[in-house]
């Protein structure tokens, strides 16, 4: 399937259907009350948006026309409620949805980042199986995710999500009349020191029990 682009509301209202879906799928599918604050949350959301009804509602119909967003109806729904058709208008897989979640709502995050923010969505056992799905994901015909260049300052790549078109490095205007990347924020090395200390304990914690068994 040929992904139509997508407006900035748009990845918004999918990435929250899906992360509901795999983290929450108790409360799934959502009513449209529930999936506004859902796309609105403050927390793991970047930026975040402060959409009104009329703005979910919009965004909804869209999808709907593109198939990516459908109904849910039946005894005990006294509201429409919404699910995404993500998984089966991309065939994709729980791995590739959750990282794409991710992308659409956090923005460009390393592979580092995404693979401590999957949460409850999906199980990437290390760094090198966020690297996999992020590769799968941006090697598709249609590619879903794209690798963003190297910032200064920066010890890994970024991805980002290309369902809104051609990904651009965000850059900052100099006294010269060019750009350059801004520099990291002293939360962007400290999030990025702690994914590295976690997987390097993770690394130790596999290496004791080799050795435990060798002994």
């Amino acid at each position: 399937m040929s992904l139509p682009t997508l407006d900035p509301i748009e990845p918004r209202v999918l990435g929250a259907l899906v992360e509901k879906s795999l983290a929450t799928p108790d409360s799934y599918p959502l009513t449209p009350n529930a999936l506004r604050s859902a796309c609105n949350q403050t927390s793991s959301r970047d930026p975040v948006m402060d959409l009104s009804d009329r703005d979910v509602s919009l965004a909804v119909e869209r999808l709907m026309r593109r198939r990516l967003v459908g109904t849910a109806s039946g005894a005990g729904h006294r509201v429409a409620k919404y699910r995404h058709a993500l998984a089966e208008a991309l065939e994709l897989s729980r791995r590739e949805l959750a990282v794409l979640a991710v992308l659409m709502l956090r923005g460009p995050q390393t592979a580092g980042e995404i693979r401590s923010r999957v949460g409850r969505m999906a199980d990437l056992a290390g760094v090198e199986e966020a690297d996999e799905v992020l590769w799968m994901l941006a090697e598709r015909d249609a590619p879903l995710a794209a690798k963003l260049p190297r910032e200064p300052g920066r010890s890994a790549d970024r991805y980002a999500h290309t369902m809104s078109g051609d990904v651009a490095q965000p850059a900052v205007a100099t006294g010269e009349g060019e750009s350059t990347p801004p520099p990291p924020t002293l939360a962007d090395r400290v999030e990025e020191l702690e994914t590295v200390v976690r997987d390097l304990r993770e690394e130790l914690t596999a290496l004791r029990t080799r050795l435990g068994d060798l002994a």
